[in-house]
């Protein structure tokens, strides 16, 4: 039988995030969420389990409410790594979430990376 493409991304889901568990070090993980129409992005210290920053689409200061394309992505990138710096994070882990790491999601990563992040 064959699978569904939402099995395939649950697997790839757990792979990815089972193989972070793996190499953590401590470092806070860099999680991806994407949805037809927005983007967010937190980052996580998963020992205390608690959001240290988070940022998204749907925040009105962004202006990118509602849309989800490389622009907003980037833009949305950006904001995560000054927020992250602010709150004392250097190093993180990217989750990219299942998600293929192309377009939207690579875009984030770039400009979270000139932004100052280092994964």
């Amino acid at each position: 039988m064959a699978n569904s493409k939402r099995t395939l991304f649950l697997k790839r889901r757990l792979r990815v995030r089972n193989k972070l568990r793996k190499i953590n070090t401590g470092k806070p993980r860099l999680s991806v969420h994407r949805s037809a129409k927005n983007i967010s992005v937190q980052v996580i210290d998963d020992i205390q389990g608690i959001t240290l920053a988070s940022a998204s689409t749907l925040e009105k200061d962004l202006g990118f409410v509602g849309k989800n394309n490389v622009d907003a992505s980037a833009k949305v990138g950006s904001v995560i790594a000054e927020r992250a710096k602010k709150a004392g994070v250097e190093e993180v882990l990217f989750d990219r979430g299942g998600r293929l790491f192309h377009g939207k999601v690579k875009a984030l990563a770039d400009a979270a990376r000139e932004g100052g992040l280092k994964f």
